[in-house]
């Protein structure tokens, strides 16, 4: 990772007096990153904002006088910055993404794997990062007008990766994507359990029906399989169909899922039956697959730096020649329908 020429100033915002000393205490220790103050409610930390000029703040969800989603909704306006949310598991964690918040970590409970170790390690990195993510105010999309008469090719298969900024990037895509579209595999980097939550928030959302993966599903219209945290997702052949195969492995590229892994297996299996999207992420994740999917005959479809949350995936993949068309991320549904239309 590329260090900060200057140290990153923080405010911590969360309600337990325990919690901010403790994340305190652990972020102080990187050379890098400064906490410039702690709030325990969002009245506090606006008067630190206006006095500190923090240049991260981490954020909880569940807090007295008003919850970090509205906090969020109302600073952003007037304090753009980026905001890393760091609760515990709930589905409110995609409300506060879709209020700006440019991503989030799970703090550890009895009920969770992680430690507060491994939550610092997480964090920090994401504080070193989250300057060069874009703060966007969330608008409403139009919906792409797809005919009633609109035949797609029942052989295609649509893949797509992302990252930082993802979740609300693939809800644009697939909110815009009619039924009967050709089945979709996503491999988003999301933690264990936020990946079920994230795939039954999209399927009440859209009209498509989206799962979590379990493996060995049939990839047909109108279905969309997401990738589980911690677990890497590939799509494998079965007699002329296509199916999903969920598997335990080393990280590559620093991820568990990774892109890649999803995209050289779709380049292999589906060759020009595929189409490739790499949206909205940090690093370098999905370029070097998406390439392949492009040699072997895939559309291949990048988001453009303007409406990327973090430029990094999708600039990756575009400057190594992987991206057929780099497009705004309202365009991308409409790209895709071409590209699966008969």
């Amino acid at each position: 990772m590329i260090q900060p020429k200057k140290k990153i100033k923080v405010l911590i915002v969360d309600d337990s007096l325990l919690f901010r000393e403790m994340l305190a205490r652990g972020l102080s220790e990187d050379p890098h990153i400064e906490v410039v103050g702690k709030a325990g409610d969002p009245f506090q930390a606006k008067d630190m904002i206006v006095n500190l000029q923090p240049d991260v703040m981490t954020c909880d969800i569940e807090m007295p006088k008003m919850n970090g989603i509205e906090f969020i909704r109302q600073l952003l306006p007037q304090y753009p910055m980026p905001v890393i949310i760091v609760s515990g598991i709930t589905n409110k964690v995609f409300d506060a993404m879709n209020a700006g918040a440019v991503d989030y970590v799970v703090k550890p409970d009895e009920h969770s794997t992680g430690t507060m170790k491994s939550l610092l390690n997480e964090l920090i990195i994401k504080i070193k990062t989250a300057p060069l993510a874009k703060i966007q105010q969330r608008r409403l999309k139009s919906i792409v007008s797809v005919p009633k008469s609109a035949k797609f090719d029942t052989k295609k298969v649509i893949f797509i990766g992302a990252s930082t900024g993802g979740t609300e990037a693939i809800f644009t895509v697939l909110k815009n994507l009619p039924p009967n579209i050709p089945g979709i595999v996503i491999v988003q980097h999301i933690p264990p359990v936020f990946s079920r939550m994230f795939a039954e928030r999209m399927n009440t959302q859209t009209s498509l029906t989206v799962v979590e993966s379990a493996g060995d599903e049939i990839i047909e219209p109108g279905k969309v399989f997401i990738a589980p945290g911690s677990r890497h997702l590939k799509v494998k052949k079965s007699g002329d169909k296509y199916k999903t195969e969920v598997f335990e492995g080393e990280k590559v590229n620093g991820h568990c899922p990774s892109v890649d892994v999803l995209f050289y297996s779709a380049a292999e299996v589906c060759g020009k039956n595929a189409v490739g999207v790499i949206l909205t992420g940090m690093g370098q994740d999905g370029a070097k697959g998406l390439l392949e999917m492009k040699r072997q005959g895939a559309h291949t479809i990048g988001q453009d730096e303007k409406t990327s949350i973090v430029y990094g995936m999708p600039k990756a993949a575009f400057e190594i020649g992987a991206v057929d068309k780099q497009l705004d991320l309202d365009s991308i549904a409409g790209e895709i329908i071409k590209a699966v239309s008969i």
